[in-house]
């Protein structure tokens, strides 16, 4: 951790055990936009101090907000200023960064706290962003708020890349669902199954062959040489006897030979954008060879180069966390349950799901392979069965729990920069 950051850190832990009932901070609650925000200044106490200030996304409206911030703070007497802001999609960022490089303490309010809080103070306060930013300073005022993860430009960079593979990711799956709902269920239904595993030779099938007409008049072996022209394995020639002898009976819709215009036109997009997700894939291979942790992560089984990026890329700063509870709450791992009443003995904690979903799926894939294909993880995972075979979703559980293990395990490996080792597993 660099020197600002570790500062930042310190901050952050002081104003979280002193701010509530503080005669020393002015707080200042920002409601963000694209244009304009909006800010509201308070003592910790709870005294407003100035209502309502509009200030533009611009240079000029930033010195204006710190204008303002210093001269509220010097006529009030206060000695320390803290800004909170809720993350409004990209909006806030270059405010956030503006405030940290000119050294002042910054906090983040979560969204869903902010709509939690905003009922508390008044049952029918309607959302305004004059009230929203006087929400966001009051619970600062309470203590509840984040720290604000600032990171080097090269995680900024790894972050971003990680996002853009995953927008394509979506346009994918998009693509592919337009495919099977739009072309397969009206001209050729029974394919469906084999084209949901989007191998080359189904969309060859999809690209040029599409009607089932098409396909029965065909002899098999013409029929092979034009979906896969190149080397063909025992599994691909089984599926392709299996679907020439569907089209043969296939219920699918007749149509003319435009139907292949918007069919080639959809596989070709779908290429593209899996050639585009390669690429991606490669840089961001790229700049994670940079990290010395990714060399760390990679030593753990089942940590293939995307999992060890996303969990990189979640944990940044290893040292930011206190301890591994907040880690696991970071993928959304902590456990929760509604303890209460009568039947407060027998509830049953499930997990909170409420961190990034993308880390959580990515480390349960982790532990499933892991499970399967490590036999020390393999041991591991059979101990932790033993005993409850036949209870149902057991082992899904059990990967889950795995899942979870692994991250602490990825986060001490990161803070102490040291490969896997046996021991981190403890397989007793």
């Amino acid at each position: 951790m660099d020197e600002r950051n570790r500062i930042r850190l310190e901050q952050f832990r002081q104003l979280r055990k002193e701010v509530r009932g503080s005669s020393e901070y002015l707080i200042v609650g920002i409601d963000v936009a694209k244009d304009e925000h909006h800010a509201f200044f308070e003592t910790a106490t709870g005294k407003m101090l100035f209502r309502r200030l509009i200030f533009g996304n611009t240079m000029a409206g930033f010195e204006k907000l710190l204008e303002y911030a210093e001269t509220v703070k010097a006529k009030h007497a206060l000695k320390k200023v803290v800004f909170g802001l809720e993350p409004t999609a990209n909006y806030h960022k270059p405010l956030a960064e503006y405030l940290i490089k000119c050294g002042h303490n910054i906090v983040l309010v979560s969204g869903v706290a902010a709509r939690r809080n905003r009922e508390s103070l008044d049952g029918r306060w309607d959302k305004h962003d004059d009230k929203d930013a006087a929400n966001i300073a009051d619970l600062i005022s309470q203590g509840k708020c984040l720290y604000y993860d600032y990171a080097p430009i090269a995680l900024r960079d790894l972050r971003d890349l990680l996002s853009l593979k995953k927008r394509l990711k979506k346009q994918e799956q998009g693509t592919k669902t337009r495919i099977r709902n739009h072309l397969l269920a009206q001209y050729f239904p029974e394919f469906d199954k084999y084209f949901e595993k989007g191998d080359a030779v189904s969309l060859a099938v999809v690209k040029w062959c599409l009607k089932p007409s098409k396909i029965w008049d065909m002899e098999f072996e013409e029929f092979v040489r034009m979906v896969a022209p190149r080397v063909r394995r025992a599994n691909q020639m089984k599926m392709l006897r299996d679907i020439w002898d569907l089209a043969i009976e296939s219920i699918g819709c007749e149509a003319g030979e435009e139907l292949y215009f918007g069919a080639r036109f959809m596989i070709e997009d779908l290429e593209q954008i899996r050639g585009s997700i390669k690429k991606v894939d490669e840089h961001i291979e790229e700049v994670c060879v940079g990290f010395p942790e990714y060399n760390y992560l990679r030593s753990i089984p089942g940590f293939g180069p995307d999992v060890a990026s996303k969990v990189m890329a979640a944990i940044g700063d290893p040292f930011r966390f206190d301890n591994g509870r907040q880690v696991l709450k970071l993928a959304g791992f902590d456990l929760n349950a509604a303890r209460s009443g009568k039947t407060s003995d027998r509830a049953v904690p499930v997990i909170s799901k409420r961190g990034k979903a993308s880390l959580r799926y990515a480390l349960y894939q982790a532990a499933l392979i892991a499970s399967v294909k490590n036999k020390h993880f393999l041991v591991y995972f059979a101990n932790k069965l033993s005993g409850r075979e036949r209870e149902k979703g057991i082992k899904t559980k059990t990967r889950v729990k795995l899942a979870a293990k692994m991250l602490i395990i990825a986060w001490t490996l990161m803070k102490k920069r040291e490969p896997f080792d046996l021991d981190h597993l403890n397989l007793n």
